[in-house]
């Protein structure tokens, strides 16, 4: 099993693309730390868990408390004595959020706490707990929008996102000589509710359809296991990159009819 003996932390993974990763995570060797504010959807995704034979447990989190995200990688290191990868999934895509006239200063100012200073505080506490554990990984979700700008505005979330994308090169460079690896994986377009929420008319959607070469939304389990990759022994001479699972969207000019 590719994540054996292991352990990992996941945030934002009582749904989406974090509940997919810990499901898989799981299933291949990993100890897995669910960490969330939806208190029973995160309880759910450890029944699931171990309802296979895996080893979870649950821990209320929120990302933007540095008080929350100390205690969290605390509580891995005590339920599982060390922490080899920390997955910085959480976050949100404000209903409200829109270009630089309509966007509300406090839809900002969530985004960028959630979004950015929780990827920011998730590498502050995780990084010492992967140094006593002899290296490891960390996987800060971005998003394709860090590289190209989203055709529905959503200026908040695309500033966040390309936040992450700068802070991971710069830490992936500081601490590359302690064996941690530290990447962004962006995620093009997925039919997840995060996302679904905010494309929530026919014509919102279509918009976004049109600029993706496959034709189609990509699914949570295809983003989680490419988290799986940058997560394990695999992934060794992977540290600094941008990952885009996006269905080739970067990629395009014209996407054919």
């Amino acid at each position: 099993m590719r994540l054996q003996d292991k352990v990992a932390l996941i945030t934002g993974a009582a749904s989406g693309i974090g509940r997919e990763s810990a499901l898989l995570f799981a299933a291949e060797g990993a100890g897995v730390v669910v960490a969330d504010l939806q208190d029973d959807a995160g309880q759910a995704t450890i029944k699931e868990i171990e309802g296979k034979g895996g080893r979870a447990c649950y821990v209320h989190a929120d990302v933007s408390s540095a008080v929350d995200c100390e205690a969290m990688v605390a509580f891995a290191e005590k339920r599982f004595g060390k922490l080899d990868v920390m997955f910085n999934n959480a976050g949100i895509s404000h209903a409200r959020d829109d270009d630089a006239v309509v966007t509300e200063e406090e839809v900002w100012d969530l985004t960028m706490r959630i979004n950015l200073k929780g990827v920011f505080l998730g590498c502050k506490f995780a990084i010492p707990a992967l140094r006593r554990a002899g290296g490891g990984s960390i996987i800060n979700t971005a998003s394709f929008v860090a590289t190209l700008g989203a055709a529905t505005p959503q200026l908040a979330y695309t500033a966040s996102k390309g936040g992450v994308l700068a802070m991971t090169r710069e830490l992936a460079v500081i601490h590359a000589r302690e064996n941690i690896r530290i990447n962004a994986l962006s995620p093009g377009p997925l039919r997840t509710e995060l996302l679904m929420k905010y494309l929530d008319t026919e014509e919102k959607r279509r918009r976004r359809l049109v600029h993706i070469p496959l034709g189609r939304f990509g699914e949570a389990k295809e983003i989680a296991r490419a988290a799986l990759y940058l997560a394990s022994d695999e992934a060794s001479f992977t540290t600094g990159t941008n990952f885009l699972v996006d269905g080739g969207i970067t990629a395009a000019y014209v996407t054919p009819e």
